[in-house]
């Protein structure tokens, strides 16, 4: 009987079972937790302005801005989420109440007001806060055109607040994350010359790569004629199944063309990280336990050790 369970143990079909997409899961989950415990993240020098942008849809770029903001709160930094999207999506996420009445980011942007008197602190989420997106944001494109200094004037919006905290005394930013529309109209332009950073989420699908090479070329356009700081710092790889070679192909070739800045951390496609925003909430705090939430933890903690450019 004993030689018998030995056979069993070592049979082809006990290895095959141990391979699976489902175990391969769980053991990266288990090793992710065992890395995250007591990791401490660490203040960046400056605030690190990072705008989340890709031209295609659907490819978890609210859903990347809203968990990378809550995980780097988490871990114990002062995050900003900016909403310039009109679908108000990442407001949305984080339980901020966005009706036509509440001042949003679309009086920052054309009435010049102050960030100051738009931000409010997420609900149950020590130090994080988010700058609102209302429908009123929908006419805004159109509301720029004739605007002085059109292209800036997210980026003195934001100055204009970190100044406005300093001299109040509150403590310094950490990290603005700004959520722009899939598109480039004036909104998306105006959070690329607010921004240092761009973070590209790209889904790992079929046609994860069409369309990077017109984003690329417009954000080395902003760089050269409107921001030369400007810089690509990560590619996020999301809605990554490990069930699929096609999945690990386009990740390869992610990789490949861009090797210095895709992140490490792939996020996987998750019922939990789509489920959460209908709850008000990001996965990190709807199912911390989750594969979605893990893997948002591991991404934002690679994201803080990565230097500043």
């Amino acid at each position: 009987m004993h030689v018998a369970e030995q056979r069993a143990d070592s049979s082809p079909v006990h290895g095959a079972m141990e391979d699976t997409p489902l175990m391969r899961e769980l053991t990266r989950d288990h090793a992710r937790r065992r890395k995250l415990e007591g990791i401490q993240f660490h203040r960046p020098d400056s605030t690190r302005i990072i705008t989340v942008s890709n031209q295609k849809g659907g490819v978890g770029k609210t859903s990347s801005t809203v968990n990378l903001a809550a995980a780097l709160s988490m871990g114990g930094l002062e995050v900003l989420v900016i909403d310039a999207d009109p679908q108000g999506n990442t407001s949305t996420a984080l339980n901020i109440e966005h009706h036509a009445d509440v001042p949003s980011i679309y009086e920052v942007l054309v009435e010049s007001a102050s960030l100051a008197g738009v931000v409010q602190p997420v609900p149950d989420m020590e130090h994080l806060y988010c700058a609102p997106a209302t429908i009123n944001l929908s006419g805004a494109e159109i509301e720029l055109v004739s605007l002085v200094a059109r292209e800036n004037r997210l980026r003195n919006a934001i100055r204009d607040y970190l100044d406005h905290r300093e001299q109040e005394g509150m403590s310094r930013l950490d990290y603005v994350l700004i959520d722009c529309p899939p598109s480039l109209g004036l909104l998306t332009v105006n959070a690329l010359v607010a921004a240092r950073e761009v973070l590209i989420p790209i889904q790992a699908e079929y046609y994860a790569l069409e369309g990077l090479s017109l984003l690329l070329n417009n954000i080395e356009l902003i760089r050269q004629h409107l921001n030369p700081e400007l810089v690509v710092s990560s590619i996020l790889i999301t809605m990554y199944d490990t069930r699929t070679r096609l999945a690990a192909q386009v990740a390869q070739d992610v990789r490949d063309h861009f090797p210095d800045t895709t992140l490490e951390t792939t996020i996987p496609r998750s019922v939990r990280i789509s489920e959460a925003p209908s709850y008000g909430q990001t996965v990190l705090t709807y199912d911390p336990s989750s594969s979605g939430a893990l893997a948002y933890r591991a991404a934002a903690y690679e994201l803080n050790t990565r230097p500043a450019p």
